[in-house]
């Protein structure tokens, strides 16, 4: 019925589908119609990328603003509770680590149930994926769906699991720019235990939830701080440890957002101590939380460990030079956070074997005074790094048996001096196809080779 066209009476003009005419507001749908073509034109004319692009940038702001709003109401909700639920140590216990357990469970859960692509960043798969591989589902809509409310769910959970989102939201523009570029994939499914996956990282999450326990050792690595919290109070250019040389603040009840330095003083541990505990007990728990299969981001928690150890040493060195360092007559002040800056930027160039860690701290921290330090601290990160062992992404793609193209280093070895010549056999007998199977036996013999050596080549007429 749609194909057919026709006029109406005592009408000019072009031919339009029956459907048309019939329909309500056949006028009003046939300008609209005409005015999408003129302006779809005028698009196609100017290019057809930039408005692709705009889009995806408004939906990525979009999905960002309501990811935080959301984590945000659900870690208020959290802190309400603990603050509201009384004295008791076994409730406040509870409320600290249940909430968690049961966010990350159904993290896991939800996402490895719609699809088992969507546990970590999704960094690896990408570069699998712009080497050439096809990957099936990886940029499916289902796995953007699974990936946005688990990744929801982890960042609520908070600094007890200690994952960040950078990585994930780079899967995510992704996954809607193939979306808008109209990129299909074949479904190829395979059946997996969905039971063992939520359990193991409900009982990963409690683990982790215990140790971070605020009245526990969770006081003791700043538990109680959130990820933008923690840079905040590693990048201050106050030294610590002289700060508290001659007094002892008390721990508030409370995070001071004015104070934050508080929560990594405690009496019976100095400022080295308490970063050098944050340091050791972050480093494998931070290795469990890799393991649980969440859609979650690795990034920040490698840049905050090494702002840390930065911290650290910039700690020790104005405890070693209170007054700064004599250099040309001039005396240069210690600056632990500089310290940290580079540190931060250092470290997680070396895990991600990148040199954009620096532009991205100066970024980050709206100055660029330390940037020739910490320039000279990624590269050297990034060469000792290069020179051990693969990138945090790389080994990600071995572990999970991914086809990727290996690394071909660029020194000398003794590999690239080895040509076919010295391995191949020369050996090889000829056979036709007019021979029979006494011939081919005492020629194999003849040629001191196997039947399936030799190379069968076609007679004239065969």
């Amino acid at each position: 019925m749609e194909e057919l066209v026709g006029l109406r009476e005592g009408s000019s003009g072009s031919p339009v589908t029956l459907q048309e005419l019939w329909g309500p507001c056949p006028r009003i749908r046939r300008g609209i119609r005409v005015g999408l073509e003129w302006l779809k034109l005028k698009l196609f004319r100017v290019g057809e990328d930039w408005y692709f692009l705009m889009i995806l940038g408004v939906l990525m702001a979009l999905i960002s603003y309501t990811m935080d709003f959301a984590v945000g109401r659900v870690v208020q909700a959290h802190m309400w509770l603990y603050r509201e639920i009384g004295d008791s140590h076994l409730l406040r216990y509870l409320s600290w680590t249940v909430y968690p357990v049961a966010l990350v469970s159904f993290s896991s859960g939800f996402s490895q149930s719609i699809t088992p692509f969507s546990g970590g960043s999704g960094i690896p798969e990408l570069k699998t994926i712009l080497s050439g591989v096809v990957l099936e589902d990886y940029l499916d809509i289902k796995n953007f769906g699974a990936k946005v409310v688990g990744l929801t769910c982890t960042l609520a959970a908070g600094s007890t699991i200690f994952l960040g989102k950078v990585g994930p939201f780079v899967h995510l523009s992704v996954m809607i720019a193939a979306y808008l570029g109209r990129v299909r994939t074949k479904t190829i499914g395979e059946s997996e235990n969905k039971i063992n996956k939520p359990l193991y990282s409900a009982l990963a999450a409690l683990v982790l939830a215990s140790i971070t326990y605020p009245p526990g050792m969770g006081r003791f690595i700043a538990s109680r701080l959130s990820m933008r919290e923690h840079l905040n109070s590693l990048f201050d250019d106050n030294s610590w440890a002289l700060m508290t040389r001659n007094a002892s603040p008390a721990w508030p009840a409370e995070p001071d957002p004015q104070n934050l330095w508080f929560e990594w003083y405690h009496p019976p541990f100095t400022v080295l101590g308490t970063l050098s505990f944050f340091l050791i007990m972050k480093f494998w728990m931070l290795i469990l939380a890799t393991t649980i299969p969440i859609p979650a981001g690795y990034f920040m928690p490698i840049f905050i460990f090494g702002a840390a150890i930065g911290r650290l040493i910039g700690e020790a060195l104005s405890v070693a030079f209170p007054e700064g360092i004599i250099a040309g007559g001039v005396t240069n002040p210690i600056m632990p956070g500089g310290y940290a800056l580079a540190g931060a930027a250092a470290f997680s160039g070396a895990v991600t074997h990148t040199i954009s860690t620096a532009l991205l701290a100066f970024e980050l921290t709206g100055q660029i005074v330390h940037a020739l330090p910490v320039l000279m601290a990624v590269l050297m990160a990034n060469a000792i790094a290069q020179s051990c062992q693969p990138s945090f992404y790389d080994g990600t793609i071995i572990v999970k048996k991914l086809p990727y193209l290996p690394w071909i280093r660029g020194r000398n070895i003794s590999s690239h001096q080895v040509i076919v010549e010295h391995f191949m056999n020369g050996a090889i007998t000829t056979l036709f196809l007019r021979f029979m199977n006494a011939e081919i036996g005492i020629c194999c013999r003849q040629g001191q080779a196997q039947v399936l050596s030799g190379v069968v080549l076609p007679t004239r007429g065969s």
